[in-house]
């Protein structure tokens, strides 16, 4: 079996200001560290409307769609811009997510990445927020759910800011189980271990600042790992952000690419033990371009291995 790569160059067209730390190069240099591996290669499809209302309204797609500009730049929030091409991005980026639940399922393959952006685990049910504008983890999930009948998903969210978008949209989903592992304090404030969900299906572990990989490594080993085989998922999609590296210039936490190559390798171990090595993962954060790209491959490279 394989791994397969979805992306688009419709994600390359989603364009933000100079300085702007979600930056056209992010995806150029996770594709240029990808380049070399034995991957299938997927074009991403546009997600259909019908995917998008799983977890979002009508009216705020509508809303998106009215203030798309037709030239130039447009900040819609206090953080999260958009140009001519950014709604094509993003529908390509939650189509992704969606052809790789497909792809997975189906057994086509084993497990995928999605390369794509802009983000999607700060958007909330009805506002874009911190790149973010739709919710391509959840909505994977929701569609996994509503469309292929699973009855247990599980979305493991390691990115160094919350998802408070994902944790939004999944938190009534009592058949969805997010576990996810953030700084704090930081931007966007929510993550407290408090913030459980509505049928106690979140499991938010905080992890303070200037803290490294060991704490990472206990946090998961003592914690998310023995929640997520009580949940015994039947798919895991990751939230793939890389922000949490020691170089990223946005936070304060200091995991090397090996931290992320170690938590890969335990998440596939993990699947392989619950749910037939079924994993989707899709990009979220990472602004220092190197790291980004070195951690990605890392990634990658043990989704690989886990698919042979």
């Amino acid at each position: 079996m394989t791994t397969a790569l979805l992306t688009h160059a419709d994600c390359l067209t989603h364009e933000t200001p100079p300085g702007h730390p979600e930056q056209v190069a992010r995806l150029e240099h996770v594709l240029h560290a990808l380049a070399g591996l034995d991957l299938k290669r997927v074009t991403a499809p546009m997600a259909a409307e019908d995917d998008i209302l799983r977890v979002h309204p009508a009216a705020y797609l509508e809303d998106l769609r009215r203030v798309v500009p037709r030239e130039g730049l447009r900040q819609i929030d206090a953080d999260t811009w958009m140009s001519p091409g950014t709604l094509d991005a993003a529908f390509r980026a939650a189509g992704a997510a969606v052809r790789a639940v497909d792809l997975v399922l189906s057994g086509e393959v084993d497990n995928a990445f999605c390369a794509t952006r802009p983000p999607g685990h700060h958007a909330e049910t009805d506002s874009s927020m911190g790149f973010c504008l739709f919710g391509n983890a959840a909505l994977a999930a929701k569609h996994a759910l509503d469309h292929h009948g699973l009855k247990r998903v599980a979305v493991v969210d390691f990115d160094v800011h919350h998802g408070n978008g994902t944790q939004d949209l999944l938190w009534a989903e009592k058949r969805a189980l997010l576990v996810t592992t953030q700084q704090m304090p930081l931007w966007p404030g929510s993550g407290d271990p408090e913030e459980d969900g509505a049928y106690g299906n979140i499991m938010n572990l905080p992890l303070p600042p200037e803290s490294g990989g060991a704490e990472m490594r206990a946090a998961y080993t003592e914690q998310a790992f023995p929640r997520l085989r009580a949940f015994k998922p039947e798919l895991i999609i990751l939230s793939a952000g890389f922000d949490a590296h020691a170089e990223d210039p946005l936070a304060q936490l200091h995991w090397t690419t090996e931290d992320f190559r170690w938590l890969t390798t335990e998440l596939c171990s993990l699947a392989q033990e619950l749910c037939q090595g079924r994993i989707v993962s899709t990009l979220e954060g990472g602004y220092d371009l190197n790291a980004l790209a070195e951690a990605a491959k890392a990634h990658v490279e043990e989704l690989i291995k886990a698919a042979t």
